[in-house]
């Protein structure tokens, strides 16, 4: 008989099946992500292998194109691979580099890079007078502040607000950076991206060679000593 409405006899078999068969296991809570600990400097050792062909086996890099790590703070450079693999900060061979990374390896490099102890470099004695004003004092007149109110006096940096270590850094790679931002370049969308940008803008080209030649020439005391043979 076909009909809408299923009998008795027609209910058990499907009952019979239902208690035949096994209950359904409890849902299991997906795994948490493994937390990410403080950087670890001797296993960021041997993951900075592959950076040391353009940054230096010690983050003190031979080609004066590619910044020195050595001695930049662990905070900082988590931020720049971060920013890199997010494709915030725009370069073809670090976005490459950084794609794979995972937090904590960013984390074990910037330990070990932190660890590393930056040569210092030379500056041209032509430019410390003009490099030293803008970095010590800015050009109030023209809205520059004083780099050193983020950099520190001798270009150590301030880890906890994420602002780079600068002493030593190679002029030639502080100039190119310094014009990419006077032309427009961002390194993200935010706030803190937006800082340097808006200070270059201000500089020439004449500010610019001066404060990079400065920089590079910039140290402290006790750099100036582990750097003697």
């Amino acid at each position: 008989m076909l009909s809408g409405t299923a009998t008795a006899q027609d209910a058990q078999p499907a009952a019979a099946t239902t208690a035949a068969q096994p209950a359904a296991a409890p849902a299991v809570a997906a795994a948490p992500a493994a937390a990410v600990k403080p950087g670890d400097a001797t296993a960021g050792q041997a993951k900075a292998a592959v950076c040391g062909a353009c940054h230096g086996m010690d983050g003190n890099s031979a080609d004066a194109q590619y910044p020195k790590l050595a001695g930049q703070s662990e905070q900082y450079i988590v931020r720049q691979l971060t920013d890199f693999k997010s494709g915030k900060r725009q370069n073809p061979i670090m976005m490459g580099m950084a794609a794979p990374l995972s937090e904590q390896d960013m984390h074990d490099l910037g330990a070990y890079f932190a660890s590393q102890k930056p040569l210092p470099g030379v500056a041209d004695q032509a430019l410390v007078e003009q490099g030293e004003t803008l970095y010590r004092q800015g050009d109030s007149s023209r809205g520059i502040p004083a780099c050193m109110a983020c950099h520190s006096i001798d270009g150590s940096g301030n880890p906890g607000a994420m602002y780079p270590h600068l002493a030593g850094q190679h002029a030639q790679y502080v100039e190119a950076t310094l014009k990419a931002w006077h032309d427009g370049t961002t390194w993200g969308d935010d706030a803190r991206a937006k800082i340097m940008p808006s200070i270059a803008a201000k500089l020439d080209a004449k500010d610019i060679a001066a404060l990079a030649s400065y920089i590079e020439g910039l140290h402290s005391a006790d750099t100036e000593s582990t750097a003697q043979p």
